[in-house]
């Protein structure tokens, strides 16, 4: 019901497509389509890239509730259901994202695990760990490295809490 709701609110502010789309990479370097509610107007791409700015103009008013609530990437069950994305791993990565920020070696390691609808990096350091820093490669790594069922629990136990303690939950 939630995702009908969702669905609903965003064809009712612009009339534009519900979902967006994307070509990743799932394991082994095989490429699926990720989807995500769309939380941008529909001519966000011809405005180009403002990820350094705080606040985005391309980003609808219902996606701006969706992104701080993490409700755009509910489509991604989808892709778990699918079998392209698990619950847990590395983000699902562009392969100009891999090509850039990757050595060979380090992709062979990322693509040896299926992607995550949350991961390391999202739980523990998603707005203080930046490719430029090196610092998320470290924590996608770490994760593709050490891949296991009690760090994924604990990862979705620290993701519930980061999630609560961005609302300003106690």
């Amino acid at each position: 019901p939630i995702m009908l709701i969702i669905a609903i609110a965003i064809k009712a502010y612009d009339h534009g497509p519900v979902f967006y789309r994307q070509v990743r990479l799932t394991r082994g370097g095989k490429q699926f389509m990720i989807y995500k509610f769309r939380s941008m107007r529909i001519d966000a791409e011809a405005h180009g890239a403002q990820l350094a700015k705080k606040d985005d103009d391309r980003i609808t008013p219902v996606g701006k509730v969706l992104r701080n609530l993490h409700l755009d990437e509910l489509p991604q069950l989808f892709n778990v259901f699918a079998g392209d994305m698990s619950m847990v791993g590395p983000r699902p990565i562009l392969r100009q994202e891999l090509e850039e920020h990757y050595t060979r070696e380090e992709q062979e390691l990322l693509l040896s695990v299926k992607p995550g609808l949350t991961g390391y990096w999202q739980a523990y350091a998603r707005n203080n760990a930046s490719y430029e820093t090196g610092k998320r490669q470290e924590m996608e790594l770490a994760y593709a490295e050490n891949a296991g069922l009690l760090w994924d629990i604990k990862i979705l136990f620290q993701t519930v809490e980061a999630v609560i303690r961005k609302q300003g939950v106690k």
